[in-house]
């Protein structure tokens, strides 16, 4: 029961944190307030971690990996202890003649770069019409490991959150989203430090249409999504725009009570920052044309967990690529320099010595390469320790 009341609440969390969390046994606070049903709940976890041969912030991005042979990619051994990914949630429930009307404000101490406190979500739900500010409708968690890292595998489609309107009916859910926020804007250039510029003109007028169906048969567990959204640049004289889209699957078969195999698949044209670690810009303009041309993403997951004494083992690789060709011979700046490929690899062990009390030990090797060829790595040893209310 425990497991189905987090499942419900996916929204509360990042993807990462989410597909660990829906794998470990909560226990919130109720109390009642007339017909109102109120809760709190959440966790407090610290993180210690060990970069062993690149020196990477808290959050642990593929973009901050240094190159080889740059000055930082010679900074070796380097400890971090932080509890920022803790976080607290205030849910209600009131039924009503047309269902149970049910509300969600929750924040972590992630914002600013970590140790302030930010609002993830704040949201209502009622006769299938969820508004407000939650997790993205493109994806959910079936193709996601679970891993220690707050940072999501590459390739996955991104847990982050914005402003939505969206209705569920059964499997099935529409969402109109926020274009501005989590895709990310039409590209100008890119910069040699791996990200891009926002072109100036960057427009946009319509919102971002996700689509997601989830379902089950026997021990196998799917869901597919779909994105469309346009991009546009308008400088009041000259302005064009292109359709972005894109299409996610992902399962999760548990083969045995203690064998669960998972994956997923990510590809699409202005896709953007709806994948996780997207290694581009959704799309740029051209200079020659001053066309918008979106960029080509594609990425996955694939991973194995196994039950084994009190926890259970995590085994798991996400891959992310953006095809940049066409903006090279395009000449746009500095897009030799661009992020072009992300890579992950995870290994853990995660267990509860008893209820609400969770410990892991995790190993990962995440890389880094731009479209000039040149790449790096990162090696990094992390523990957790998570108490749950």
């Amino acid at each position: 029961m425990a497991d189905y009341k987090n499942l419900k609440r996916g929204a509360l969390f990042s993807l990462s944190s989410l597909a660990l969390a829906v794998s470990l046994s909560a226990q919130a606070y109720e109390f009642e307030v007339g017909d109102t049903t109120a809760s709190i709940y959440g966790y407090a976890k610290l993180d210690l971690i060990y970069d062993v041969n690149a020196e990477l912030p808290p959050l642990g991005a593929n973009a901050a990996i240094p190159l080889d042979g740059t000055p930082r990619s010679e900074i070796e051994g380097h400890t971090q202890l932080h509890a920022y990914q803790s976080r607290i949630a205030f849910a209600t429930s009131t039924p009503t003649a047309q269902g149970d009307l049910k509300t969600v404000i929750e924040g972590d101490f992630y914002g600013g770069g970590g140790g302030q406190f930010r609002l993830r979500h704040a949201y209502g739900e009622w006769n299938g019409i969820t508004a407000g500010q939650t997790t993205s409708n493109f994806g959910f968690i079936l193709g996601m490991n679970r891993i220690i890292d707050f940072k999501p595998q590459p390739g996955l489609p991104n847990g982050a959150r914005q402003g939505q309107l969206r209705y569920t009916t059964g499997g099935f859910s529409v969402a109109l989203e926020d274009p501005a926020n989590l895709g990310g804007s039409v590209a100008d250039g890119f910069t040699p430090g791996g990200g891009y510029v926002p072109h100036v003109a960057n427009k946009t007028s319509l919102p971002d249409l996700t689509l997601r169906y989830m379902g089950q048969v026997g021990n196998l567990n799917y869901g597919a999504s779909a994105l469309l959204r346009q991009l546009s640049v308008d400088d009041g004289v000259n302005d064009d725009s292109a359709t972005g889209w894109g299409l996610n699957l992902e399962a999760e078969y548990h083969l045995t009570p203690a064998l669960t195999l998972r994956g997923g698949v990510t590809h699409g044209d202005g896709v953007g920052g709806y994948m996780e670690e997207a290694p581009g810009a959704p799309a740029y303009v051209d200079p020659a044309t001053g066309s918008v041309e979106p960029i080509t993403l594609t990425g996955g997951t694939v991973g194995v967990r196994i039950a084994t004494g009190p926890g259970h083992i995590n085994l798991g690789y996400g891959y992310a690529t953006a095809d940049l060709d066409d903006a090279i011979d395009a000449g746009v700046a500095n897009a030799n320099v661009a992020n072009e490929t992300f890579t992950d690899l995870h290994l853990n062990y995660i267990w509860s010595p008893m209820r609400n009390v969770s410990y892991g030990v995790e190993v990962s090797r995440q890389t880094r390469e731009i479209a000039s060829g040149e790449d790096g790595d990162a090696v990094r040893l992390q523990g957790m320790v998570m108490y749950r209310f």
